[in-house]
């Protein structure tokens, strides 16, 4: 059988994550695997084109930076405690490079995320995390809908 000793569980905090927490700590528990939580905040300097002074765009990014680990902290608490083996992250960048990159980083065996199942316009405009790293991941990835679950 397979050993799957890291498991990479991406969260967005906008989304409904909670829904997949049944299918992580199956595998989790199944395998005695560390989880690696990680939250992908958008690097701003991407906006530095625009007319905003660049200090204001380091600054409110070290404030994102700092919510993001406040909100990850108080996640873990509530949702990941019951976890002997957790790792949480946060990072800054595209959220599917930064995805694949800690995964390859950890020799991760298995990563598990939410889709959103988006179609049409909406598709067109924010493309898909899930989709990315299922194209470049060099490791299993289980998508799930939290919607279907």
């Amino acid at each position: 059988m397979k050993q799957i000793q890291k498991i990479l569980f991406p969260i967005n905090f906008a989304e409904n994550y909670e829904a997949l927490l049944p299918w992580v700590t199956t595998f989790a528990d199944k395998f005695g695997a560390t989880l690696y939580v990680l939250y992908v905040t958008q690097d701003l300097e991407e906006f530095a084109s625009f007319h905003v002074p660049h200090g204001n765009i380091q600054d409110f990014q070290a404030q994102a930076v700092k919510a993001a680990q406040e909100k990850m902290g108080a996640t873990a608490k509530e949702f990941f405690k019951h976890f002997p083996k957790l790792q949480t992250r946060v990072a800054v960048g595209k959220p599917a490079e930064k995805i694949l990159e800690v995964a390859n980083q950890e020799g991760v065996d298995l990563i598990i995320m939410g889709t959103h199942g988006r179609k049409g316009l909406e598709y067109t405009i924010f493309g898909s995390v899930c989709r990315e790293v299922i194209r470049g991941a060099s490791c299993p990835v289980l998508s799930i809908n939290p919607q279907k679950v």
